[in-house]
């Protein structure tokens, strides 16, 4: 994490707080996370350089970065177009080849480039949406917060073994919630 320049992601008027271990506003409702929480996510992926990761929530592009030097390559989706264009801006700047990003609803995955051996989910939701499940690996790992909205939810990671989740609790998380589909879905 020490390489990845967090000042980069985060609004100017902010920067003198970017790496300060807390949450900051990056516009559009919408946080970078606080770095504890990004180390954290990434290391229950566990993830190996051979690794193809699937991150729902390309958000400042921060934890983007975190994936990318930690694996072969990253796919990120953002449902919101302009933070998904400033997220692209600042990774091509820093030089990043195996990051490709896509405006779109991260419900339904990217499936032309599935199968994924880890997905990263960045928001809540109170369910694992089924479209990730199918399109990760088995033996792939998937981390997420579970939960409702404006509750406490549980940072989870759910192991694909024989096509089923072993689900692993770590601890109590609030995330923003995950957009699109699912609140359909889940209503």
């Amino acid at each position: 994490m020490d390489a990845v320049p967090r000042h980069l992601f985060v609004p100017e008027h902010l920067r003198g707080s970017a790496y300060a271990d807390r949450p900051l506003p990056i516009g559009e409702g919408q946080t970078i996370s606080q770095p504890y929480i990004v180390a954290r996510m990434s290391e229950l992926l566990a993830l190996k350089a051979t690794d193809s990761v699937l991150e729902i929530g390309t958000g400042s592009g921060y934890q983007t970065a975190v994936l990318a030097s930690l694996s072969a390559s990253v796919s990120s989706i953002e449902l919101l177009p302009s933070l998904s264009e400033r997220a692209k801006k600042v990774l091509d700047g820093l030089g990043y080849k195996n990051i490709e990003t896509k405006i779109g609803d991260g419900f339904f995955g990217w499936e032309e480039r599935a199968p994924f051996d880890a997905i990263l989910v960045t928001a809540a939701a109170p369910k694992i949406p089924e479209p990730l499940w199918r399109q990760l690996r088995e033996g792939g790992r998937l981390v997420m917060p579970l939960g409702e909205e404006r509750k406490l939810q549980r940072l989870i990671r759910a192991r694909k073994s024989a096509g089923q989740p072993v689900i692993e609790d770590f601890s109590e998380v609030l995330f923003v919630p995950l957009r699109g589909a699912i609140q359909k879905r889940s209503r």
